[in-house]
């Protein structure tokens, strides 16, 4: 079903566009999940692919209005600010660029040419639906001001989705979950098991995958825990508000798509389990 963005009960009014865009990327994706789900190919097969990434989308690929922005957030940690250069802009902006490439080829998702990035104060948050953090646990993890604390529960509950990506270990963990306890204090966060729906979505997935960085191309633990796991907060429907990647680096499997020392095998798992991400965010 469309997203709750589009529930009647809404506290703030979204662009009209934000509805057209998002009815029209529904059906295109529809159109095409059994076809390409079948029948996948693999990923990086593209001739005359520059060795560092992408190439720039073609105009036909690009739309300044396109379906899918990919908006990532700046946040604040406990011991580092993050204006400039903290953990909120790791692997920025090539990931975010090479990943919107990816869905324009890998789907007939128009996107928008450039990613964004922006506060959870910003109100422009909810013209977003999907939105992007990583590295949640360095730092102290993020710090939330109290109208970051409030625009992100209601974004949350009025139907965003937010996708926490590249944090590891036990101690990272433990910074995340405290900083987002104060975002849904009354909500638990839950395990998904590998027979969850979000991984069928769009291509098949066997279960939570580690996806390694840069120069851990073995995909050895990087911290305590030995295996990739995938969390959630969920709305009262069972809905996937908050997707939690932990132990996996997809952001380094789209930066580092076509990287010389990056296994080929990582960069298409990173794009099958974002493309299976935005798919479920669109459809639910």
């Amino acid at each position: 079903m469309l997203s709750a963005f589009f529930k009647t009960a809404q506290l703030k009014t979204l662009p009209a566009y934000t509805f057209a865009v998002w009815v029209a990327l529904l059906s295109l994706v529809l159109a095409m999940v059994l076809p390409l789900a079948a029948n996948a190919q693999p990923l990086l097969a593209q001739p005359g692919v520059p060795q560092t990434g992408f190439a720039p989308l073609d105009p036909d690929e690009a739309d300044i209005a396109g379906e899918f922005a990919f908006a990532r957030v700046q946040y604040n940690s406990y011991y580092q600010g993050g204006f400039g250069y903290g953990p909120w802009s790791v692997d920025f902006p090539d990931a975010d660029r090479n990943f919107l490439r990816g869905v324009a080829r890998l789907s007939n998702v128009r996107v928008m040419p450039e990613p964004i990035v922006l506060r959870l104060d910003d109100d422009q948050i909810f013209e977003y639906p999907f939105l992007y953090m990583l590295e949640v646990g360095r730092n102290g993890g993020p710090y939330f001001s109290p109208s970051e604390l409030g625009n992100l529960r209601e974004y949350l509950l009025r139907g965003g989705f937010l996708l926490i990506d590249d944090f590891w270990g036990t101690r990272e963990w433990q910074a995340f979950e405290n900083s987002f306890a104060a975002v849904f204090p009354e909500r638990d966060i839950v395990r998904l098991q590998a027979d969850h729906e979000i991984f069928r979505v769009y291509y098949d997935i066997d279960g939570p995958q580690m996806i390694p960085a840069l120069g851990n191309q073995n995909a050895q633990p990087e911290r305590d825990v030995g295996e990739a796991s995938l969390h959630a907060i969920l709305d009262d429907d069972g809905r996937i508000m908050v997707l939690i990647n932990w132990n996996t680096d997809m952001g380094d499997g789209w930066e580092h798509t076509y990287h010389p020392r990056y296994p080929t095998r990582f960069a298409n798992l990173a794009y099958q389990m974002g493309l299976n991400y935005l798919i479920y965010s669109m459809t639910h």
